[in-house]
């Protein structure tokens, strides 16, 4: 056999680099029979998108009181089942009645008895002033009747001051709840010594309905969304209109929305962060102070939002981007930016502006310029 010629050898070459091209193109955009591909597309729509963040929050008691002896004086009973719930005034505790009953018996009897003496300084004032007019007493008595009445007075003001105090700590022998809510587990058992040196601590009440769950947002997301509104990207909510969702650890939702309460003017030095409260109603003490929960709530609106299906994306390393159809039925492709996704759809920020045909079948395998036949129009 002849030896091959190097120009030959170079022909053959050339010639099965492009039958192999060839292939690959066909294997990419057509069917082996070379027929036209049938793609489905997703026609891109500008909407009104709620800019939904997440953010780890604990629940904590609308109100919570620390019930606290008021006088010395030993716990004789405990008036309460432990997580009962009990309205403002109820009693609580008691705390030696008995001693405290005889102690305001004591000073009203001292207040009798001042004010009798106060009585008996008063008619000997009247009669010395009588007397005096006359010259029947003289004027160092007349005065001396003056002082004594007026000490007189002073001794029933005290005595009143006194029975005052014993009336009010007879009141405090039964310990009563301050406000409305669950009392939780006592802290002291009936004989305990308590009020002595300090109020002591008996129990806590804590108020579940409502309920608080404080969260913070990260402080670059709050100025960047500022950014956003004030350039006309974002449209911003009034604090009444933002819905905030409660996400148990489990991943079920608290069946109740609840209302931003307040949002901090300021920034947490220490973690960067701003301080915000929410307020959800609580009817069946579903929530409990201190359980950890994750908080989503809408802070603002993009006003044009273009969500597109999970599989219409292109991602690279460098880039984004989308497979469209254009007017010749042919396909293009279109870089996108697209931060983040929303319940299973990616939101695209930039590139599209509504009305493109985006390819939602293995868009990954199509080359641009290629001819696509739509086989379905799908409608967001």
């Amino acid at each position: 056999m002849p030896p091959i010629s190097s120009c030959y050898r170079k022909l053959l070459f050339v010639a099965v680099t492009l039958a192999t091209l060839s292939a690959c193109k066909q294997e990419q955009v057509g069917n082996d029979d070379g027929t036209t591909p049938e793609v489905e597309v997703h026609i891109a729509a500008v909407t009104t998108m709620p800019a939904t963040m997440t953010a780890p929050g604990r629940l904590e008691a609308y109100r919570q009181a620390e019930v606290r002896a008021r006088v010395a004086g030993i716990v004789t009973e405990r008036l309460y089942q432990e997580g009962q719930e009990v309205k403002k005034g109820t009693p609580l505790f008691l705390i030696n009645p008995e001693l405290l009953a005889a102690a305001r018996d004591q000073a009203a009897g001292a207040l009798a008895s001042a004010e009798a003496g106060h009585r008996n300084a008063l008619d000997k004032l009247d009669r010395y002033r009588d007397l005096a007019s006359d010259h029947s007493v003289s004027e160092r008595e007349y005065q001396a009747a003056i002082a004594e009445e007026m000490q007189a007075k002073a001794q029933v003001l005290t005595a009143k001051a006194q029975w005052d105090k014993a009336n009010l700590d007879f009141g405090y022998a039964k310990v009563t709840s301050p406000i409305n809510g669950r009392a939780r587990r006592a802290l002291v058992t009936e004989g305990a010594l308590v009020g002595l040196d300090s109020p002591t601590p008996l129990t806590t009440v804590e108020q579940l309905d409502p309920i608080y769950v404080n969260f913070s947002q990260p402080a670059t997301e709050v100025m960047a969304l500022q950014r956003a509104i004030k350039a006309g990207k974002m449209q911003g909510m009034s604090k009444d209109s933002m819905e905030v969702k409660l996400i148990f650890p489990d991943g079920s939702e608290y069946e109740q929305s609840g209302k931003l309460f307040f949002s901090d003017m300021a920034v947490d030095s220490n973690t960067d962060t701003v301080a915000m409260r929410a307020l959800f109603n609580n009817p069946e003490r579903a929530l409990l102070p201190g359980a950890y929960v994750e908080v989503k709530w809408t802070q603002a609106e993009n006003p044009s939002a273009i969500l597109i299906p999970r599989d219409a994306l292109v991602r690279t390393a460098e880039s984004s981007s989308v497979m469209v159809v254009d007017q010749q039925e042919q396909v293009q492709a279109i870089e996108v930016t697209a931060p983040a996704m929303q319940d299973g759809q990616w939101i695209i920020t930039s590139g599209l502006h509504g009305g493109e045909r985006v390819i939602t079948t293995a868009p990954a395998m199509m080359a641009p310029g290629s001819k696509v036949k739509v086989r379905n129009s799908v409608q967001p």
